[in-house]
């Protein structure tokens, strides 16, 4: 109350002044200057009822009658304060009559100008919003015709805030768009270039573009606070929130809702003051009206002062009980948003509270997978290498269908393992796409072959068709491309008995920078999709129920092509109808390898080249370091197998020293091993041999350690359960380079 009191008392004081001063200002009224001039600077100075009364002096003298341009000044610059006073249908009088003025005139600026005004004044209403537009757009042409820039920015920014509010994002795209590109043409014009980012940010926002959005309202941020622009930071700070909760994340929507809380307080004290001196203006503006009209009207000089008086205490009285009502309701407002930012603090505290709890069940979970991978794939090399080895003897011929099986559970197990942690990564946003040069026809020939006894088990026919204007070798993450490829090659093979399936690979575009759009067709001929199931078949753990097939999957493979794709930027389309078979198909650019060697990668699944033989091998003495005893078993194995000598290692201590004593053709170094693992063991054996290839191996997904295992210095990663073909590629390649690099 006592707030209320210090502001009413020289309120009241004021408005006796101007009730009692009355004769001195008709005297001083007199000798003043009424021009164009002096009212735009009492405008400036927030002298608002000065400047409406020097505006309607001039405006009715018979001096500038006949000045068709003081004319549209002096309604123009009224309309202007109007609008200011929030007074819509005065200020749309005004701007009519200026734009009387500007037909006139016959000038091209003039007429910009008032269309402009015009649709500011329309804009308010969303009845208006095509008679609005229409004066914009005319408004833009005229000004652009005329090279005034920055009228024609003010007109588009005007534009694109109407159709915002009015929700019609569609139309507000377009005038965003040519703001933008005319706002960077001039960097000095900070205000207008702030605004623009701020509308993008909503813009952006209403479209769930968030990181359009974000980008924007972070440079209309920095923008608004290096030129203490309160006004659009509130603003941008406002919507930046907002896309940040929306995103669900919370911390860094609770850090902008704290900054926009301390600029709207800013602007709540500025808007207080302007909005008393709007009263006090909209007050002395009708006084003095009522007074001119009562001079007009009486001729005794006592009948003014006495009309005057009666007059002005009516509207004192008036304007003092508006005044306390206004002062109540801002009292209340403030009283209501200083509730409302410690609910938002509490709520704040609680949503940082949750974030941090999630962030700490991802961990956790993403821990779990990783372990439980490792500990899975370990054992699995076991399964899958004791298979390999029995397949190969002739011996066990009775056994070869039995074995068969075997290894194709154990690989079934593998990839349901492989399933579930790249679905857990992909939830997480822990996957990357790489960009590394491959050739195409390797990588199909390698996926294709994976699926023979798959295929044999279902008695289909795989048929693989690449178009010659596809260029074999391209860059981008191949490793992704053949992880969608096998589980949409899979799926086909998995509901299809006796049939077929096509994957054709034809070139769709190709552009100037070298890139390559390429569109995949994988085609089967079997039971189809239902068009009931779909909307729901890229839904995780779904599966479409079949009376004719037994098979049940896990429902992981199309969702994970689906979020495989969106890495690229691309989706998969469906074709499909029940009994007619499915049509998968996709489209990824690649580029173009700037060089044509390859880099070190890991491979899934190759063969020896024919140029390479197992006998590359013979004479050669490898080291296996590992400390499962049954895998260093199926390891030995396999290498006798092939004629090799093999010495083998428990640990990484055990390693080094054995490595100091004798000198091996390669090392097969396990990476988690007791005492010492495979990282520092390399390091020290990397302190006096620098030539001895190092190849890891890890049953650990290996986008976790890549980087670590070449930085300690190891040369080649074989990921457990590895494919016999590709052990023994590796093994031949590392030993080759050793023997070109010590030749």
């Amino acid at each position: 109350m006592r707030l209320l009191i210090l502001f009413i008392i020289p309120i009241i004081l004021l408005s006796s002044h101007l009730v009692y001063g009355q004769d001195n200002a008709l005297v001083l009224d007199e000798g003043s200057v009424y021009t164009i001039d002096v009212a735009q600077e009492q405008h400036k100075r927030k002298e608002y009822t000065s400047a409406i009364k020097t505006l309607d002096t001039l405006l009715n003298s018979p001096l500038v009658e006949e000045d068709v341009k003081v004319q549209f000044q002096g309604y123009t610059l009224l309309g202007d304060i109007y609008l200011t006073l929030k007074d819509t249908p005065s200020a749309h009088e005004a701007f009519e009559r200026a734009l009387t003025m500007a037909q006139k005139s016959k000038n091209d600026t003039l007429l910009a100008i008032s269309h402009s005004n015009l649709g500011k004044t329309y804009s308010i209403y969303p009845e208006f919003e095509e008679r609005a537009t229409a004066l914009f757009k005319k408004s833009i042409d005229a000004y652009t015709k005329l090279n005034l820039r920055d009228m024609a920015l003010q007109s588009y920014i005007d534009l694109s805030r109407m159709h915002l509010a009015q929700d019609n994002i569609a139309k507000a795209y377009p005038a965003l768009m040519e703001a933008k590109m005319m706002s960077l043409r001039d960097t000095q014009n900070y205000k207008p270039r702030a605004q623009i980012l701020t509308l993008l940010g909503k813009y952006y926002i209403a479209k769930d573009k968030s990181t359009l959005a974000e980008e924007a309202l972070l440079e209309a941020i920095d923008i608004s606070f290096e030129q203490e622009l309160i006004a659009e930071e509130e603003e941008a700070q406002h919507q930046i929130a907002r896309l940040y909760e929306k995103d669900k994340k919370f911390e860094a929507a609770y850090y902008h809702s704290q900054r926009q809380l301390l600029l709207a307080n800013q602007l709540y004290k500025i808007q207080t003051q302007q909005e008393i001196r709007q009263a006090s203006a909209q007050f002395d503006y009708r006084a003095n009206k009522r007074e001119l009209e009562i001079t007009k009207k009486e001729k005794s000089l006592t009948d003014i002062l006495a009309a005057s008086s009666r007059k002005a205490n009516t509207v004192l009285i008036v304007a003092s009980s508006l005044l306390f009502l206004g002062l109540f309701i801002i009292f209340t407002m403030y009283k209501s948003r200083k509730n409302y930012s410690d609910r938002l603090r509490e709520k704040n505290i609680e949503l940082t509270k949750a974030k941090n709890e999630a962030e700490q069940l991802s961990k956790l979970k993403t821990q779990f997978f990783s372990t439980i991978s490792h500990e899975l794939r370990t054992p699995l090399y076991g399964v899958i290498g004791i298979a390999t080895i029995l397949l190969e003897d002739k011996k066990i011929k009775t056994h070869r269908d039995d074995l068969k099986s075997l290894k194709f559970s154990a690989d079934y197990l593998l990839a349901l393992i492989n399933d579930v942690l790249l679905m857990s990564k992909m939830e997480a946003k822990d996957i990357k796409l790489e960009y590394a040069p491959f050739k195409l026809t390797t990588l199909l020939h390698s996926i294709t072959r994976s699926f023979e006894f798959s295929l044999e088990q279902n008695n289909n026919k795989l048929h693989l068709h690449i178009d010659p204007e596809v260029p074999n070798e391209l860059q981008g993450d191949s490793v992704r491309l053949s992880q969608i490829l096998m589980n949409l090659i899979g799926n086909a093979i998995k509901f299809n008995e006796n049939g077929n399936i096509w994957v054709n690979i034809h070139q769709q575009a190709r552009t100037n920078d070298g890139s390559h759009s390429i569109l995949f067709v994988v085609k089967d001929d079997g039971i189809g999709i239902p068009k009931s199931s779909q909307a729901t078949i890229f839904e995780e753990f779904t599966q479409i129920e079949n009376k004719n097939y037994n098979y049940q999957g896990t429902g992981l493979g199309l969702p994970i092509v689906k979020k495989l794709l969106a890495l690229y930027n691309s989706e998969v389309v469906l074709e499909s109808d029940e009994g007619q078979g499915a049509t998968f198909s996709f489209v990824i650019k690649f580029e173009k390898p700037k060089s044509t060697a390859l880099p070190r990668q890991v491979i899934t699944s190759n063969k020896l080249l024919e140029t390479e033989s197992v006998h590359t091998l013979q004479d050669a003495h490898i080291l296996v370091v590992d400390d499962n005893r049954i895998n260093q078993k199926i390891t030995q194995k396999l290498l006798e197998s092939k004629g090799l000598l093999c010495s083998l290692a428990s640990d990484g201590e055990e390693a080094v020293e054995m490595a100091k004593k004798q000198e091996y053709s390669l090392i097969l170094m396990d990476i988690h091993m007791p005492k010492k693992d495979g990282i520092q063991a390399t390091k020290e054996i990397r302190t006096f041999d620098n030539s001895t290839p190092i190849v890891a191996l890890t049953a650990v997904e290996i986008q976790e350690i890549r980087h670590k295992i070449y930085k300690a210095g190891m040369d080649d990663i074989l990921v457990k359960p590895y494919d016999v073909s590709l052990f023994l590629s590796v093994l031949v390649r590392n030993i080759k380079n050793k023997h070109i690099v010590t030749a």
